[in-house]
């Protein structure tokens, strides 16, 4: 329960000072496809980091159920995974990062699942 609760924490902070960064950093310096990219992987970050906080604090009324936190994990991965693509592709240019970026989305859908899944089982 601590370490969803700690992971959102974090992700929120970083979900908001990248955010500020792709607002104020990166304009003019990249295109504005590229922009539009680094805001959705901000976007989803933002809303993931929320999510495991979320997590943690149902985590704590189920006895931290296995499949809450494995949820809590897959979402953790599909931040890293669909977020990390966006911001590093906009970084580098290198579009082709874009081919990893469903994958994160995939990570969030069964990490969501779990935790309907889990919901149905224990609250």
């Amino acid at each position: 329960m601590k370490i969803m609760i700690f992971l959102g924490a974090i992700n929120m902070f970083l979900a908001v000072a990248l955010g500020a960064f792709g607002a104020h950093g990166l304009e003019g310096k990249v295109s504005e496809r590229m922009l539009a990219n680094w805001q959705t992987g901000s976007s989803y970050h933002m809303t993931h980091a929320l999510g495991l906080l979320l997590i943690g604090l149902v985590a704590k009324f189920t006895g931290s159920s296995p499949l809450v936190m494995t949820g809590g994990w897959f979402i953790l991965a599909g931040i890293i995974i669909f977020s990390g693509s966006l911001y590093l592709m906009t970084l580098t240019d290198v579009t082709k990062l874009g081919m990893i970026t469903p994958i994160g989305g995939v990570s969030f859908l069964i990490g969501w699942i779990l935790i309907a899944v889990a919901a149905l089982k224990t609250i």
